[in-house]
């Protein structure tokens, strides 16, 4: 009995394991796209009256053509006009729109652009947040170095990496993991610390 009871447990866990994370992320993406739907509302019903374009389908292009629209503008800042038409822009958005410097140098900051710092693009590390001789240590992401050579990180919260804690550490409490992305480093955070054994072991 005990035997046939395992059995049916772990085969259950089994097929869990492989159901639960496609249902997740078929309802991540179900709400993800009825947000931006609603966002782009407007767009879609213009083109489905325009067009013979309908429902789903004329969604998906609305967002498809936001999206080249996005990539052309990504382009044409490259060049030496359209960097003075965004900086000019910046300027008077900066002046005239409360807000619009904070926003910006948040997006920034987390996708990192423009040479600037940020969450995405920063290393990762292991830091010891209470020094460099308590064993305790800590996922980190490096968002700053300073001048005197001290760094500023960033210490995800799980299962949520989206929230956590900002550390203002010296070098010797803070141990650069080159081998680790910042993507390994949020699925092991995501998944509560499964999976870090890996990325502490070192390279190889």
């Amino acid at each position: 009995m005990t035997r046939i009871k395992a059995f049916v447990t772990l085969t259950l866990l089994g097929g869990l394991a492989v159901v639960l994370p496609i249902v997740i992320f078929f309802m991540l993406f179900q709400w993800l796209f009825g947000q931006i739907s609603e966002m782009v509302a407007p767009a879609t019903q213009w083109m489905q009256a325009h067009t013979q374009f309908k429902d789903n389908f004329a969604r998906l292009l609305v967002i498809a053509l936001i999206l080249g629209l996005c990539f052309l503008i990504g382009l044409l800042v490259k060049t030496s006009v359209g960097r003075w038409a965004h900086r000019h822009l910046d300027y008077w958005l900066g002046k005239l729109a409360p807000g619009y410097n904070t926003i910006k140098d948040v997006v920034l900051q987390f996708i990192g652009g423009a040479g600037s710092e940020g969450v995405l693009s920063g290393p990762v590390a292991r830091a010891r947040i209470h020094g460099k001789d308590n064993p305790l240590s800590v996922t980190a992401i490096v968002t700053s170095q300073h001048a005197n050579g001290d760094y500023t990180v960033y210490v995800p919260t799980a299962p949520v990496p989206t929230s956590g804690f900002v550390y203002h550490l010296p070098p010797d409490c803070v141990e650069i993991l080159p081998h680790v992305t910042v993507e390994a480093a949020m699925k092991s955070i995501v998944a509560c610390g499964s999976g870090s054994g890996p990325l502490l072991a070192g390279p190889g």
